[in-house]
């Protein structure tokens, strides 16, 4: 669900393994005519002068003289660099069970370099600057379905290169997604491939924290990427406004997953269970997959009663930069200039930020007129209208049936509006109510097959979750 963003600090720096850069044989120095001419006034300069400098000068100024020419030959040799990005590095060893041991060796202690393909680069030019044959390409594209997704590398792609002892392409090795490679070896004139699978590891990470200026940086201070702090987020987006409800004190807690590969931190996974108090009231939440199916991952937040974390409705319905007028019936208007009823609340954000269905629903109007601009108009269960004012432009139509969470418009400031903004109305059997504080709709429970199977799931972290709300209520005390 969308959840309004506050400015967010740097992202951490990754913790891969660090990497050198591959400055690559030297091409050579000088062109010899000049260093020739550089020696020789060398030469004279000392002849005239040797009486005037003492010996330990001489003596200084010859590696001087060879650091010179060792320079030069770095410079020459960035002309090939220019078209690759590349960089050597040192990755783990993976056997390759289907190959003989005698080839398993050449890649025991060698050097992979890898090549991150750059826009407008086809994998042929890329082989023509390592110094490939076409034919080699040729035959490894077309050896079978496996090698020939090499044809559709795209930017950002990252291929390693393996050189054999006479500087020929002895392995290829193209990473498919996170947990499978493309390995192609040459002897000679054969080609060979295989799949290698790497098993992801999970690893199940604590952290608490207390906000002191505002969610990001208490989570930075946790040791929460960005990431994971959105997603904390929007777990409690439907009850908390992040915006608007965030006070100095509130505090979080989170157990969720860290993905290694190869003993290499990967990414952050799924967050377990999570807490969040917000100006004194706590919510907590659990991730459960009725189906205990990681392949599908179809699981959701539900509350400690078996409840989803996951309403009828979003509290607000885009991310925005602030309210710039609250639900107000005796409202002076700021283009009117007279006191005219406004019945919903604007929400300022930039134009053409997405506007989503607060709940499912059907469309009911979707038109432009004079002052209200494009907007569109939803109808919901239980009498419920939700309306959508000022859009730059309007995604759905007359009659359409929405999700929630659906793009169904972007801001902007069309009909009479003094700048981009979302007017959002809520109603209830005619009625309009305050969008922020209307009592929303609770989402139906588990089923009763399914609630003791949750409440003996949830149970265990329910209990570390504790742990780790008293701990962070002692660091608010401090």
């Amino acid at each position: 669900m969308p959840v309004n963003s506050e400015r967010p600090f740097p992202p951490k720096r990754a913790t891969a393994q660090a990497r050198r850069i591959n400055t690559s044989p030297a091409a050579g120095g000088l062109p010899r005519h000049l260093m020739d001419k550089l020696l020789a006034a060398a030469r004279c300069w000392l002849k005239n002068h040797h009486r005037k400098i003492p010996t330990a000068a001489v003596v200084l100024l010859v590696p001087v003289v060879l650091a010179m020419m060792a320079f030069s030959g770095r410079s020459a040799s960035r002309d090939f660099e220019t078209a690759l990005s590349q960089r050597t590095l040192l990755l783990p060893t993976q056997p390759l069970a289907s190959f003989s041991g005698a080839e398993n060796e050449r890649f025991q202690p060698q050097r992979w370099q890898e090549v991150v393909v750059q826009k407008g680069q086809t994998l042929s030019g890329i082989f023509k600057q390592l110094g490939f044959s076409a034919g080699l390409l040729h035959r490894i594209v077309t050896l079978n379905k496996d090698t020939r997704k090499l044809a559709r590398i795209y930017p950002g792609a990252r291929l390693f290169v393996l050189r054999g002892e006479n500087n020929e392409l002895a392995a290829l090795k193209y990473p498919l997604d996170e947990t499978t490679d493309l390995v192609v070896t040459t002897a000679g004139d054969t080609v060979r491939s295989e799949l290698i699978t790497h098993p992801l590891e999970i690893q199940l990470e604590k952290a608490s924290g207390v906000i002191e200026h505002s969610l990001f940086g208490a989570g930075k201070a946790a040791g929460l990427s960005d990431n994971m702090v959105m997603k904390l987020a929007n777990i409690f987006g439907w009850d908390i406004d992040f915006v608007l409800d965030i006070r100095k004190g509130d505090r979080f807690s989170v157990i969720y997953e860290k993905i290694y590969k190869d003993g290499e931190f990967l990414r952050d996974g799924r967050i377990l269970a999570a807490s969040f108090t917000n100006q004194g009231e706590t919510f907590r939440s659990v991730y459960y997959d009725p189906d205990n199916d990681p392949a599908t991952d179809d699981g959701n937040y539900y509350t400690p009663e078996g409840r989803s974390m996951k309403k009828a409705f979003l509290r607000a319905p885009l991310n925005f930069s602030y309210i710039s007028s609250n639900f107000n019936p005796r409202r002076l208007h700021p283009i009117l200039k007279r006191v005219r009823a406004h019945n919903g609340i604007d929400y300022r954000a930039p134009r053409g930020t997405p506007v989503y269905a607060a709940g499912d629903g059907k469309v009911i109007r979707s038109a432009y007129s004079k002052y209200n601009g494009n907007h569109v108009f939803i109808q919901h269960p239980n009498g419920i209208v939700t309306k959508y004012l000022h859009f730059s432009k309007r995604k759905v139509r007359k009659g359409q049936r929405v999700k929630q969470g659906q793009v169904i418009g972007t801001v902007g400031s069309t009909g009479l509006a003094s700048g981009p903004h979302l007017h959002y109305e809520f109603l209830v059997n005619g009625v309009h109510r305050n969008p922020r504080t209307v009592k929303l709709p609770k989402a139906d429970p588990l089923p009763k097959a399914r609630l003791a199977d949750f409440q003996r799931f949830a149970a265990p972290l329910l209990a570390e979750l504790q742990q780790l709300d008293e701990h962070g209520q002692s660091l608010a005390q401090q």
